[in-house]
């Protein structure tokens, strides 16, 4: 057994106080995802943590990156026949999480996911460098597959048949915004005494309050 109970660390980087925050959670969002990207550490400040109930009935947690946010939600792109994507077909409702270490700083969005249209789809995947376009068509993800090998041979095949300019989107690939019920932004604090901060959307507005640590 290891022991990490002397793992501890003391949070005194900033604090989250209600005169200081805005009536939209959407633009706290914007104002910390600018803070941590103008701190350049180099850490990739858009992964987040995608949470859905799988078709056996558990939780499962991956890494995803957001890809675009507004006030209607936040976007993020796969493959609609994986497993992420079957959990979401089948239960929409998901959990959104980002970790900024540097800034001691977590935010947590609950939400139900939706297909973004085509035209999102169509825009994105064509913005994508040619080996990530190949990819997402060669890979069936989630399914189980003979071999490394096997998967390299087949994106070397498509790789000496395909034309760049006439490479469309996969109809099994596109985008998902997941459209917020509520987000909580937390600040660590010293004394484990950290800002908690939830929005949630009620009766077409946003309302917030504070939680214990």
């Amino acid at each position: 057994m290891k022991d990490l109970h002397s793992y501890r660390k003391s949070y005194e980087k900033s604090q989250l106080i209600e005169d200081s925050i805005p009536e939209n959670p959407i633009h706290l969002f914007a104002k910390w995802f600018q803070e941590f990207e103008d701190m350049e550490s180099g850490d990739e400040i858009n992964a987040m943590t995608l949470a859905t109930i799988g078709l056996d009935g558990f939780p499962k947690s991956r890494i995803v990156l957001l890809k675009q946010f507004t006030e209607e939600g936040f976007v993020f792109f796969s493959n609609y026949n994986s497993a992420k994507g079957k959990a979401i077909a089948a239960n929409a409702n998901v959990c959104l999480s980002f970790f900024w270490q540097a800034m001691e700083r977590q935010v947590v969005i609950k939400g139900t996911a939706h297909k973004t249209s085509e035209a999102i789809s169509d825009s994105y995947f064509d913005s994508r460098p040619l080996g990530s376009r190949l990819g997402a068509i060669v890979s069936n993800q989630s399914e189980v597959i003979v071999s490394r090998d096997w998967l390299d041979q087949q994106l070397a095949a498509l790789e000496s048949t395909v034309v760049e300019t006439n490479l469309s989107r996969p109809s099994n690939w596109g985008g998902y915004i997941v459209k917020p019920v509520s987000i909580e932004f937390w600040q660590g604090r010293a004394n484990r005494l950290h800002d908690r901060i939830l929005y949630s959307f009620e009766k077409s507005s946003w309302q917030s309050c504070r939680l214990a640590p």
